[in-house]
């Protein structure tokens, strides 16, 4: 099994297009042969914001195997519309070193792989789907928190993910290694604060932690290679 990440900024004039594929984009891609696990996921302005980026998407995917996952991006017709109106897509190969948590009720992550030692690049995914109550405090707090990341030690990108805006927020964060992730991890004080938060406050429905070793990466990001 694979897991992909692919993060996707279109042409200026394809916005409307791009933004209409979170709805219509749905049915081709259940019919994907070996797709087990997919999100098409919209991202937030300026990285972490709570206003949409309607230029800049991600897709994460869990594939039955290398093939099916070479299938889908050199072949598949949504892929190749993809392909044309975007000015650059960056997708990273990725075996998972940990995961807990669900998400829409399953850890889609949870899956035995040969991933080997956590040297070298790696990601981590947060995503929880908040509840409405709670989203002003969320707000508040996580997402100020959340852009320090991309400025971090060590980090080499960084941005907010979302199903739906407001309510259903993930964070993907590329580090040059796991120890630079566990030094902003254990001493950030705002980073500790924010997770002593959520506990306390209860503020997530359902909520998903995962590290990836990063197999490869192809394509740029912000027209840099990562």
């Amino acid at each position: 099994m694979l897991t992909t990440l692919s993060i996707l900024t279109l042409l200026p004039d394809q916005r409307r297009w791009a933004f209409a594929q979170m709805g219509t984009a749905q049915r081709p891609l259940q019919r994907v042969p070996g797709l087990r696990f997919q999100k098409l996921l919209g991202s937030g302005a300026g990285g972490f914001g709570a206003l949409p980026n309607l230029r800049r998407y991600g897709f994460m995917a869990v594939w039955e195997s290398e093939e099916a996952a070479q299938e889908f991006f050199s072949r598949h017709p949504l892929w190749q519309q993809y392909r044309q109106r975007t000015s650059e897509i960056w997708t990273a190969r990725l075996a998972p070193l940990k995961s807990h948590g669900l998400w829409d009720g399953v850890n889609p992550f949870d899956y035995e792989t040969e991933a080997g030692t956590p040297d070298g690049p790696m990601m981590v995914l947060t995503r929880a789907s908040i509840r409405w109550q709670k989203t002003p405090r969320f707000w508040r707090y996580v997402a100020p928190v959340s852009a320090t990341v991309a400025d971090a030690p060590g980090v080499r990108a960084a941005i907010g993910l979302g199903e739906l805006p407001v309510v259903r927020q993930a964070t993907i964060s590329l580090w040059e290694s796991q120890q630079a992730m566990q030094d902003y991890a254990y001493r950030s004080e705002k980073h500790k604060e924010v997770i002593r938060l959520t506990r306390q406050e209860n503020w997530y429905g359902e909520e998903l932690f995962a590290r990836f070793r990063v197999l490869s990466t192809e394509g740029t990001w912000d027209g840099r290679t990562i």
